[in-house]
């Protein structure tokens, strides 16, 4: 039987001021129908380049040789008409960051019918029925309230689902997925790839899976291809690749994962932050005099304390409220009920009062590449806090640039490169360098290692954990990866839908989760685990 999609001897070359890159070398596979291929590989190895060739997606500046034929047609060098049939009809895409997919200007209705409308002529109430019912089949709730929605005003997590509903709409052949569950919690994580199984089993589509997470390999994968620098270091099932890995970087990857459990903290250690019965609520506006009809009410009574080297790690599904709570407390957003830092109440203070206190109190972002500028050299992001709060006396920004980045493990040789010159563990190193040269008390982690290899991954949490052990810091670590944050957090809150539902000591919400949600998360977060090796 003719494979959907076979590629033979593939090579990618960049030619660049007369030097030469590879980013893939002499790659073989195929994937026959209702087959799932699995790419796996560390950032940089050629998964995704490797993908984009498939329709010829690849830059101008590519030089392509090798095959790569869907059902038998060649791709490279096929005509613009040809590929434009193929592309999103047959052949569909789900890229990682949909935040870059999705147009900002248009609403999630208007983006689904342009695809429906193009590829199967719907049009009016009929299109968007079809665009409800996809976005129901990707679990989003009360979906056909979302329609007006523009991108900005869903979670991270919706918007991935939102992406994923476009790329099934047309029923393709073969689905390219590129990431595609990196960012979602592990419940709608369980469901996604549920929802992709159903799918191959049901219509036979084919799958070419792109990720770095090697459980969500073993759970959905019926082959493997391990990718490293450009090539193909081993590829077999899914039997053969978790039972008996042969190449020692595949051993690797199968050993990654965060270890252990967080260093006691010490029982007179000051407490750094407290909030009582915290709230978050946005109003709801309607009318011409835009009077208030309801609340959204994204935060409601949380009560926390995080003590110096403690960890309190905040769980929950997207929208649940995580990141809106470290917003409040760090008072980048409005919020009622206490909050105290270091022992004063700040919750009503003015940006002046707050300045002085905002060294204190320091964020890390899920995405370095987004929140670094990428006009800005490293030693510029670095130092950006200090323009601010001054530099101690006796030293300099630059002396203080170095010391901080081989604090955090990165070459002080490199302060003048910028963002785009370093991988993506190496930009989260600078973004966690950026919070802790003003040396803070409290740092807000919002998902800092869920677009991270599981290797990198590994090597951030254990950076963190030295970083509190050295300067006894306190982290709320807001995370939708249950395995990073039983490593790291000694206290837990697991968030639903704005409220704590469950608080307590870590060991105790991991061990013997008292509510059914809870456990419904760590049933999706450690059964796919369980699936792992």
């Amino acid at each position: 039987m003719t494979p959907v999609l076979e590629v033979r001897d593939l090579t990618i070359r960049f030619r660049q001021d007369g030097q030469v890159t590879e980013a893939a070398r002499n790659l073989s596979f195929t994937v026959a129908k209702g087959e799932t291929v699995a790419l796996v590989g560390e950032s940089g190895s050629g998964k995704s380049i490797t993908a984009l060739s498939t329709v010829s997606l690849l830059p101008d500046a590519a030089e392509v040789s090798g095959s790569v034929t869907y059902l038998g047609q060649e791709m490279i060098g096929a005509s613009e008409e040809k590929l434009r049939q193929v592309r999103g009809n047959d052949i569909s895409f789900i890229f990682q960051e949909p935040m870059t997919s999705l147009n900002p200007l248009h609403t999630i209705e208007r983006q689904m019918r342009e695809s429906l409308s193009l590829h199967q002529g719907l049009n009016g109430s009929a299109a968007r029925a079809r665009t409800i019912e996809l976005l129901e089949q990707v679990g989003i709730r009360d979906a056909e309230s979302r329609l007006d929605a523009y991108p900005h005003q869903l979670s991270g997590g919706q918007r991935q689902r939102v992406m994923i509903a476009m790329a099934l709409a047309n029923g393709p052949e073969l689905l390219v997925a590129d990431e595609p569950t990196t960012a979602l919690d592990v419940t709608i994580q369980a469901q996604i790839l549920e929802l992709l199984a159903d799918l191959k089993r049901s219509v036979g589509m084919s799958m070419l899976f792109i990720t770095h997470d090697l459980g969500i390999v073993r759970r959905i994968a019926d082959r493997v291809c391990v990718m490293k620098a450009g090539e193909i270091v081993e590829q077999g099932t899914v039997a053969q690749i978790f039972g008996a890995p042969a190449h020692p970087y595949t051993q690797k990857l199968l050993a990654a994962e965060p270890r252990g459990r967080p260093d006691p903290v010490p029982a007179e250690a000051p407490e750094i932050l407290r909030t009582e019965r915290l709230r978050v609520w946005f109003p709801i506006t309607r009318g011409f005099l835009r009077r208030t009809v309801g609340h959204v009410k994204a935060v409601n009574a949380a009560s926390i304390s995080v003590r110096a080297g403690e960890t309190l790690g905040v769980v929950g599904e997207s929208g649940s409220g995580k990141t809106t709570l470290g917003l409040a407390i760090l008072r980048l957003i409005r919020s009622e009920g206490p909050v105290l830092v270091l022992g004063r109440d700040v919750q009503g203070w003015q940006s002046r009062q707050l300045r002085h206190l905002r060294k204190d109190m320091q964020i890390v972002f899920q995405d370095p590449f987004g929140s670094l500028s990428p006009r800005m050299t490293v030693q510029e992001i670095i130092a950006e806090g200090l323009a601010v709060h001054g530099v101690p006396r006796g030293q300099t920004a630059r002396q203080m640039v170095a010391e901080i980045m081989e604090e955090v493990g990165l070459d002080p040789g490199m302060m003048s490169r910028y963002p785009h010159e370093f991988s993506g563990g190496q930009r989260q190193r600078i973004a966690i360098a950026r919070a802790m040269i003003l040396r803070p008390k409290l740092v807000i982690l919002d998902e800092p290692t869920s677009a991270l290899d599981m290797t990198v991954q590994v090597q951030i949490v254990e950076l963190l954990r030295d970083l509190q052990r050295r300067h006894g810091l306190g982290y709320v670590f807001i995370s939708h990866d249950l395995r990073v944050v039983r490593a790291l957090a000694h206290k837990v809150i697991v968030m639903r839908a704005g409220d704590v539902v469950e608080a307590g000591e870590g060991d105790q919400i991991f061990d013997a989760p008292q509510t059914e949600y809870t456990r419904a998360l760590m049933a999706a977060a450690f059964e796919l685990k369980a699936l792992d090796v």
